[in-house]
């Protein structure tokens, strides 16, 4: 009997049904890649979460054969993982990216007091073998420079991983999407396509760099007090822009927020920001010089709570206090789940005194992502037999698939799937056959939890709708009587000194001395506390507080 075909399986970890968490694993017999290992922003009712990383117990039972991680840009939702999920690993994986990928990578990993031996540098045309996969890079277009699609050679067929890009005709560092390599694998033979499928829902194709160089350029000759950007720190063409047009119209360039800050450093010494350290502002600079001589670059474009801008938005940062007369650009568009968080700071800029722009109001960010004339042409330049939309929402991943059917490719050959499913080829027919552990993983501070993540949120959720009530019964440790009357401390929950507040909590402590009086010592205090206080909060409020009973005895 001949021996069985080897399965190419493909798993998305992330990034599939939800915006950010990008990782795909390739497995082939033995040999395992991984495509990137990024984070997610957490979601609005997800209290106290800083990110959310792709769950990795598939990939630890197999840590053995996983042959390296390929990074195809250095964007959070692609690296961002990196440093918590290297940890989890007992043996060390090569790392392969782009000079300025791993850059930012070994900034983010000395951060974190973690190894950066493993990582290696690639570029666009090199080649490299990982086990079974041979692996080529190709330059695309996307809103950080040196973004890499890759060409995966497997033993049943050619893949092109094409993660997030767009056909930008004017770049800002000139460097054009690679249009001749993927229209030869197209002549060659795809066998699957892997594409972004962020901006599914625009039409025509995205606006290229220039379009944003027009708009800065109009608010720099209208604005005469300092002007604050705020964009993502890994945006460094957004920085380089904001180089060029202060120079132009003679301001100088500074830069705050931790994560900026470390991320121009970087770019400075890689030579990818044309400009000198001593040359950026210092704090004092940015708060002594005349006004119209100010550009300052910050984090806070997605109203991260801890970023400068922010901070700035509430009066809270020491170093930069916004006066009248500044304006603010906020350069990026929401993460979806974002607006609301967005909105807040965009009203206390306003609050502050300073004029904003921002996305609903003026072309202040063009999107590293393509849109749908964009994708369409991605499948038309490689014709693929398969096509796999990534990166993006459901229905993102949806209404690419449909751009593909419009492209001539059949139904049946376009996979629709979302992140921990398993997608397999034995040579013959591809489909969707199982599904691997794929929770969210929670990074509250440092701190990864994974099996009791979702029962801190449920916890975090019930307190900040219901709140929580302490209800300390001291009693003698001889008699099991009451030494004082019962005291309840209200968090979120009534205010208890007048009003139905008050009379509830008289009802509950003349509750809580009928159960003392009939229980003495007996078990089961604590429960019957919780509970009968729980169904007289219920019956008064509709709402059931988080009840904690504290039993002390003297």
């Amino acid at each position: 009997m001949p021996p069985k075909t080897k399965e190419l399986q493909l798993i998305p970890l992330g990034g599939l049904g939800e915006i950010g968490r990008n990782m795909m694993i390739y497995e082939y017999g033995d040999d395992i890649i991984i495509v990137d290992a990024g984070l997610m922003f957490p979601d609005n009712d997800m209290y106290g979460i800083n990110v959310v990383i792709p769950n990795v117990d598939y990939l630890r039972e197999k840590e053995e054969n996983i042959r390296g991680i390929i990074i195809t840009h250095g964007h959070e939702d692609h690296i961002g993982a990196l440093p918590y999920i290297l940890p989890q690993f007992s043996v060390d994986i090569p790392i392969y990216a782009s000079r300025l990928a791993r850059g930012l990578i070994e900034v983010k990993l000395r951060s974190y007091h973690l190894d950066d031996e493993i990582l290696y540098t690639v570029k666009p045309g090199d080649t490299i073998q990982l086990g079974a996969f041979n692996v080529s890079f190709f330059h695309v277009c996307h809103s950080i420079p040196e973004t890499m699609g890759l060409a995966i050679e497997t033993p049943l067929g050619l893949i092109i991983h094409a993660t997030d890009y767009k056909f930008d005709p004017t770049p800002e560092d000139g460097w054009l999407t690679d249009e001749a390599t993927l229209r030869a694998y197209g002549d060659r033979g795809v066998l699957l396509l892997l594409s972004d499928s962020t901006n599914a829902e625009e039409k025509g194709f995205t606006p290229s760099e220039q379009e944003i160089n027009r708009t800065f350029k109009k608010i720099f000759t209208e604005v005469k007090g300092r002007i604050i950007v705020a964009t993502f720190a890994s945006n460094l063409s957004r920085v380089q822009q904001l180089i060029h047009i202060s120079a132009h119209f003679g301001r100088r360039l500074g830069v705050v927020g931790r994560s900026m800050v470390n991320n121009v450093r970087m770019g400075i010494q890689l030579r990818y920001l044309d400009i000198e350290q001593n040359d950026l502002l210092t704090v004092n600079e940015m708060n002594s010089l005349p006004p119209g001589q100010v550009t300052i670059v910050c984090t806070g474009s997605q109203g991260e709570p801890t970023s400068a801008l922010v901070r700035m938005a509430r009066g809270t940062m020491r170093q930069i206090h916004l006066h009248q007369g500044d304006t603010v650009i906020v350069s990026a568009t929401p993460i979806p789940g974002n607006e609301a968080t967005v909105n807040h700071t965009i009203d206390d800029l306003f609050r502050r005194g300073a004029n904003v722009y921002y996305h609903n109001l003026f072309d202040v960010h063009v999107s590293g992502h393509g849109n749908r004339k964009d994708y369409k042409h991605m499948i038309e330049l490689t014709r693929p037999r398969y096509f796999l939309p990534i990166h993006g929402e459901y229905r993102h991943l949806v209404l690419n698939g449909h751009l593909a059917e419009e492209s001539n490719i059949p139904k049946e050959n376009i996979f629709i799937m979302e992140s921990g499913q398993l997608l397999s080829y034995d040579g013959r027919r591809m489909a969707i056959t199982d599904r691997v552990p794929n929770g969210y993983v929670l990074v509250d501070g440092s701190v990864v939890e994974e099996e009791g993540g979702q029962v801190i949120l449920r916890d975090r959720r019930h307190l900040s709708e219901d709140g929580v009530l302490v209800a300390i019964v001291t009693i003698n440790a001889q008699t099991g009587k009451l030494v004082v009357p019962p005291q309840l401390l209200s968090r979120g929950f009534l205010y208890s000194d007048n009003g139905k507040g008050a009379k509830l909590f008289r009802e509950m402590r003349s509750t809580i001395r009928e159960i003392v009086r009939h229980a003495g010592f007996r078990e089961g205090m604590q429960s019957e506390i919780r509970d009968r206080l729980g169904t007289l909060s219920a019956r008064a409020t509709g709402r059931r507080p988080l009840i904690l009973p504290v039993i002390v005895e003297i």
